[in-house]
């Protein structure tokens, strides 16, 4: 009885050593199974990491936003040349809302069309910085003297083409349809030269708008 019941401690009884091993093994089983990161995939090669993969997917942006910023400047270049060639040419949608409407196209073109005195103000203004060199009193006289006769004959002029843009006008849109500030608007553009008028010119010398 005796010996039955020693054998069966010693078969009953668990070594540390053995419990140490058990638990080594489990640990190497749970490591391997909750890090699949560190198993092999096909090949021998290792599976990449959750690192390795977001920085495969990183694409070069710096590249795109130079060439994104490039092709939106070449688009803005081109859009302000085609408001420059449209208000040159007298566009509507591209002119300011100083030139906009029918009645400001029909003084623009009255006035291209007739010689105006105030077309000489630039050539005259040069011409008096010259001879405001010369050291003559009588040169500098006359000089004064032509420059404001060819205002008060300039300002005249300009209220003449007023008064009859004004009247043209009347005759063709209506008395209560004519804009404010048409007379104003006539005499800036008959101070200007032709070639620097802006819009430019529609019409030759001459060739006035039809009523």
């Amino acid at each position: 009885m005796l010996r039955d019941g020693h054998a069966g401690n010693l078969r009953n009884s668990t070594r540390p050593e053995d419990t140490v091993a058990k638990a080594s093994d489990k640990t190497i089983t749970t490591t391997q199974v909750a890090d699949p990161e560190s198993t092999t995939a096909g090949k021998g090669r290792p599976t990449p990491s959750r690192r390795e993969r977001e920085q495969a997917n990183v694409r070069p942006l710096v590249a795109k936003g130079k060439e994104a910023q490039k092709a939106q400047r070449a688009r803005l270049a081109e859009q302000r040349d085609r408001a420059r060639i449209g208000l040159a040419n007298g566009e509507e949608k591209f002119l300011p809302v100083r030139d906009k409407g029918p009645q400001r196209r029909f003084i623009r073109d009255y006035v291209d069309a007739r010689y105006s005195v105030g077309e000489a103000m630039i050539p005259l203004m040069v011409l008096v910085i010259f001879m405001s060199l010369v050291n003559v009193t009588a040169v500098q006289a006359a000089t004064l003297f032509v420059l404001w006769g060819f205002f008060i004959v300039a300002i005249v002029d300009c209220l003449v083409a007023g008064h009859l843009v004004t009247k043209k006008l009347t005759a063709k849109f209506g008395a209560d349809a004519v804009q404010k500030g048409n007379r104003w608007y006539a005499a800036m553009r008959c101070m200007q030269l032709k070639p620097m008028r802006l819009p430019k010119p529609q019409v030759k010398r001459r060739e006035f708008p039809v009523l």
